[in-house]
């Protein structure tokens, strides 16, 4: 399988990206780069990959085991090289989940099937950083 991605210029520091799907996405620099800051960054679009692909693989295991989990967010945070060009030496994965009966070993065993198994994107971090893992439970 090949996945195509077009990106067009727009000016400035701006571009245009479709998606496999069609979907277009914005991406732009800040100011600090020249940019106005208008779109999304391409090290940051890196991090929503690995959330939204490590997301996806839970979500559907929360539904396959039938969990009762009212929420459920990712916060990721990478940490840059401060020489160029500047890439993640660290990246933090934290799983929140919110709920009244959660299960914490069922959640965990979900999480680490996506990390060890199912997200190709997170494989690929593992290839140039340390990834670090935490699940948070938050109960309602």
């Amino acid at each position: 399988m090949t996945h195509q991605v077009r990106t067009k210029w727009l000016g400035k520091m701006q571009f245009e990206s479709t998606n496999p799907s069609g979907d277009l996405m914005t991406i732009d620099a800040g100011p600090e780069n020249g940019g106005e800051g208008k779109g999304l960054r391409p090290k940051a679009l890196m991090l929503s990959a690995l959330a939204g692909c490590t997301g996806l693989d839970v979500a559907s295991l929360i539904e396959k085991m039938k969990l009762d989990v009212a929420d459920f967010t990712i916060e990721t945070e990478g940490e840059l090289t401060e020489e160029h060009p500047k890439t993640y030496h660290t990246v933090r994965v934290d799983y929140h989940f919110y709920g009244n009966n959660l299960e914490p070993k069922k959640l965990e065993k979900a999480v680490n099937l996506s990390v060890e198994k199912y997200c190709g994107v997170m494989e690929m971090f593992r290839q140039f950083a340390k990834v670090e893992i935490k699940i948070h439970y938050h109960t309602l």
